[in-house]
């Protein structure tokens, strides 16, 4: 599909080539929720409506250089509108259905989208964030007819449709301050499906044939780039769920009859948390593809249910410009490995000194594409903020922000966010590293681990903590936990302080807000209900 430019000319490629095969498959579920029709939608179908709506837009006065909201969910209409303001020309802003006034109020104003499709419940919430910033947005429904598109908004000229053109604008998920908004072009859509459909090993998809099963929200890359442009690129069928749902995850996998499956790392530990049955190994799934697996279950997943969970890395900024995994066997299974580079990726390891790091000691992880255009399938830059864009791209290198070990051989292991590396008495701790070791702890269900000050050793190891029986929240279950990770690991990474919680900050990926723990366990180091066990952490060696 060389001769395509857009995202909507792929549609128009693949329902010339795969009309009759179906594009979407809706669970009944999943349509439960969302309260729609279940069953399949065709390639012939999803671009029939993509082309009408897109005509409405385009009637209404809709064109390149404007920016439209989309508040859907993971419905259908999502992919509907999507391609059809493509087609034109317009960037989509996807908008978390989680986020809240304070939070709309920002993303309104920063993207300045003219216009926004909103589920009808929360059409309000839009119009009173456009008002709070003297914002004429156009605010209607998935079903309603398009309207106007604002005075003040329709008078770019139209012009040519590129693989440059901007296709979205995706909000990083804000862990530690304000989201930054991603610019991403047509080419970073593009580039997305290809690396998918070209990096080979474990990765073999046959086009035509593949049913793709992703939990995760449309409002990030994984799911709108990945997934979608995959199945969207080999005239496969994408499987949306409205959300994870544990309980009756294997039934939608049989269900759908899903080939490949995504998956976050929260979601080995909980499956494997289900008594064993032999309907384990009752699907037809070939390949489970995500990141951040517990290393101690990566082995026992694939020996209960059969299948490779093939761990990659990738970002928002980085898309498909550089991917990594561990596709090829033999796979680092249980080591934290996401792989090698491939032969489109340049990379380095760089400590905070500065220089290139030893096989085996950690570093920054800084990544380009090879040859002439390092940016190549990366996001354009980031919204506004031209200074945080050149400071990611110093010295020519995207700095990722991710702590990495590189072996001997060239493979690549995740320790953990810079941010997230906590300095004791001149030894880094990953808080990631530590979380795991918690997480083997039979009473705990849930564990975030942050930075908090000491006089004497610069910081220490802070652990907020949900027990699975809240009642046993006591001194003797705090020390249990530390003389746990006293057993796992060198003493220093063990927790100082330990506070039982109700609940870990989460994005609605159910990622960590680093930014809030590290507030949360600021005010709660002092308080008399946390457990100060520092004089438990002694050097033995």
């Amino acid at each position: 599909m060389t001769e395509t430019q857009t995202v909507f000319d792929v549609l128009t490629a693949t329902a010339a080539r795969f009309g009759d095969q179906p594009f979407l498959h809706v669970l009944p579920e999943t349509a439960a929720a969302y309260g729609i029709a279940p069953g399949e939608i065709n390639y012939a179908e999803m671009h029939a409506r993509a082309s009408r709506r897109a005509e409405q837009y385009r009637t209404a006065g809709y064109r390149t250089g404007q920016r439209v909201g989309l508040l859907l969910e993971n419905r259908p209409a999502y992919f509907e509108h999507w391609f059809a303001l493509n087609a034109l020309g317009v960037s989509v802003v996807p908008v978390n259905p989680d986020l809240k006034a304070g939070e709309l109020d920002y993303l309104v104003a920063h993207s300045e989208i003219c216009a926004a499709v909103v589920l009808p419940a929360r059409q309000g919430d839009i119009i009173a964030a456009a008002r709070a910033n003297a914002r004429n947005v156009a605010v209607f429904g998935p079903d309603d007819p398009v309207p106007m598109a604002p005075r003040t908004q329709a008078k770019t000229p139209r012009t040519a449709l590129t693989r440059d053109t901007e296709c979205a604008l995706l909000y990083t998920s804000g862990t530690t301050g304000r989201p930054k908004g991603c610019v991403l072009t047509n080419t970073y859509f593009h580039n997305s499906g290809h690396w998918y459909l070209t990096v080979g090993g474990r990765i073999h998809l046959e086009p035509g044939v593949e049913r793709m099963l992703t939990p995760l929200p449309l409002f990030h890359m994984n799911a709108m780039a990945t997934s979608t442009m995959t199945m969207l690129m080999s005239g496969g069928c994408l499987i949306v769920l409205d959300r994870f749902h544990p309980k009756s995850w294997w039934r939608s996998v049989r269900e759908s009859r899903a080939t490949i499956v995504h998956y976050l790392g929260v979601m080995p530990p909980i499956l494997l948390g289900a008594p064993a049955s032999p309907q384990d190994r009752d699907h037809s799934v070939k390949l489970g593809f995500g990141a951040g697996v517990n290393r101690t279950l990566h082995a026992p997943f694939e020996a209960r249910f059969g299948f490779p969970l093939v761990e990659a890395w990738a970002m928002t900024e980085t898309g498909g410009g550089v991917v990594i995994a561990d596709n090829h066997e033999p796979r680092r299974v249980g080591t934290s490995c996401f792989g090698k580079p491939g032969p489109e990726s340049e990379i380095r390891v760089v400590t905070d000194a500065g220089v290139e790091a030893l096989a085996g000691e950690s570093g920054e992880l800084l990544v380009r594409r090879a040859g002439g255009d390092p940016r190549h399938g990366f996001f354009r830059e980031y919204l506004k903020d031209a200074q945080a864009t050149a400071e990611s791209w110093k010295d020519g290198w995207f700095h990722t922000g991710d702590v990495v070990r590189r072996d001997a051989d060239g493979y690549l292991y995740f320790v953990d966010r810079k941010k997230n590396v906590i300095r004791r008495s001149g030894e880094n701790i990953a808080a990631v590293e530590v979380e795991s070791v918690l997480l083997q702890h039979p009473d705990i269900a849930a564990a975030g681990v942050a930075p908090v000050a000491d006089d004497v050793r610069g910081e220490d190891v802070f652990a907020a903590i949900v027990l699975r029986d809240p009642t046993a929240a006591s001194r003797a279950t705090a020390e249990s936990i530390v003389v746990h990770c006293l057993e796992q690991s060198a003493y220093y990474k063990a927790p100082g302080y330990i506070a039982f919680v109700d609940a870990l900050p989460l994005t609605s990926t159910q990622k960590i807000q680093r930014g809030t723990l590290k507030v949360l366990a600021a005010d709660l180091v002092s308080a008399p209900a946390t457990h100060d066990l520092r004089t438990l952490k002694k050097r033995t060696a």
